[in-house]
């Protein structure tokens, strides 16, 4: 296998807390991190260098402490917490795979992570390594998404990958709407400006900013990740401009 069997060289991955869960109602489900360890192992196998984010929702979100009437900053400092939990459940899981692996936190905890210097990062994906980016941006008030987006910026990467639990993004909820439809390819400002649910509006003005192309695609069907990273998923395409004909 070489690198011209994948589409993109350097990739970021977005992963939300919740897909870890798999079919469990909460926390991390074991076989879903064999599954994505698996799959991860075979893209580093093509040649790529691959990031990831991780949030971390299955464990506790700040938004919905917030909601509950926790003080925001202290709501989004936990769920910063619950992704670094996350980060270190990928990094066992990725290392029983042999595939070697440092996550770099923003919140600085020595004892179980690697303090994140930007430099440090890059040299640990030229070096083969998959980073893993934990307790997003170490700043309250932003989220993972925006912590990917900001993360794939800094390191140079081709692309940001969103893994979900649907094929796209749609107009709609389509876990709600029965005519709900799918965007194929979309712009950073109809994201914008139809309010699409793709990222927050930072995460997508930093994408913007910087030309960073994204991808969402269904994490749920068999080795969509891998398949993601070969060019060979549908989903929906971010990117400044609609495809000509």
């Amino acid at each position: 296998m070489s690198d011209g069997d994948i589409r993109y060289k350097r990739i970021c991955l977005k992963l939300s807390g919740e897909a870890l869960m798999g079919v469990e109602p909460f926390g991390i489900s074991v076989p879903t991190l064999r599954s994505i360890a698996g799959q991860v192992r075979d893209a580093m196998k093509l040649g790529c260098q691959l990031a990831l984010v991780i949030g971390g929702g299955n464990i506790f979100r700040g938004l919905k402490g917030a909601a509950h009437g926790m003080d925001r900053a202290t709501a989004d400092q936990m769920g910063m917490l619950a992704t670094v939990m996350n980060a270190l459940a990928i990094q066992d899981a990725l290392e029983r795979e042999g595939v070697p692996t440092r996550v770099l936190s923003a919140i600085e905890m020595r004892d179980v992570a690697e303090p994140y210097i930007r430099r440090r990062a890059v040299r640990h994906l030229e070096k083969g390594r998959v980073v893993i980016f934990a307790a997003g941006t170490g700043n309250p008030y932003f989220t993972t998404d925006t912590a990917a987006a900001l993360r794939a910026a800094e390191i140079g990467a081709d692309v940001v990958m969103k893994a979900t639990k649907v094929d796209g993004v749609y107009d709609k909820d389509p876990t709600k709407h029965a005519d709900a439809q799918r965007y194929d390819h979309v712009t950073y400002h109809d994201v914008l400006r139809l309010e699409l649910n793709v990222m927050d509006s930072t995460a997508i003005s930093l994408c913007k900013e910087n030309a960073l192309p994204i991808l969402v695609f269904d994490m749920t069907q068999p080795d969509n990740i891998l398949r993601a990273i070969r060019g060979e998923v549908d989903g929906t395409r971010v990117t400044a401009t609609q495809p000509t004909a």
